[in-house]
């Protein structure tokens, strides 16, 4: 009973040198990404009245009509969170009739998947709107076909 009195002091201190090192957790390293990121858009011909999904690597510009969509960053909450997807994108317009002509910029600047009223880009041909951010190998938004 009296080497555990003895020992008490030491356990004590031994406990109140650690506790610093308890209370300061590591934060959680992210999931590894499956593949690189995609943008899953919508694009709306008002000539033909043909709606399009189509997927716009980051980084990489693809053509929709005369529009070529350059998609710059895509995020996407986790599901624990409120759903919450956007995406920073460059739309330009070319026009192949006019050889030597400068790409017209029409839109540049986020799109929210969750308010496409608000983000989506409108010209008097051609909508384009935001619907999802996904990865490479697969995903359960993957878009259907043109």
């Amino acid at each position: 009973m009296v080497a555990m009195i003895k020992l008490l002091p030491i356990l004590a201190a031994a406990i109140l040198v650690s506790a610093p090192a308890l209370a300061q957790r590591q934060p959680k390293p992210a999931p590894p990404q499956a593949g690189p990121k995609i943008a899953v858009l919508q694009g709306l011909d008002k000539t033909t009245a043909r709606v399009t999904r189509f997927e716009a690597p980051i980084g990489e510009t693809v053509t929709f009509g005369t529009l070529r969509v350059t998609v710059r960053a895509c995020n996407k909450a986790p599901p624990e969170e409120p759903p919450n997807t956007n995406a920073f994108v460059e739309i330009d317009e070319v026009h192949p009739q006019e050889p030597g002509s400068e790409p017209l910029r029409l839109f540049s600047g986020w799109m929210f998947a969750s308010s496409p009223a608000l983000s989506a880009m409108e010209d008097p041909i051609y909508d384009v709107t935001l619907l999802d951010c996904t990865t490479a190998t697969g995903s359960s938004s993957k878009p259907a076909g043109k």
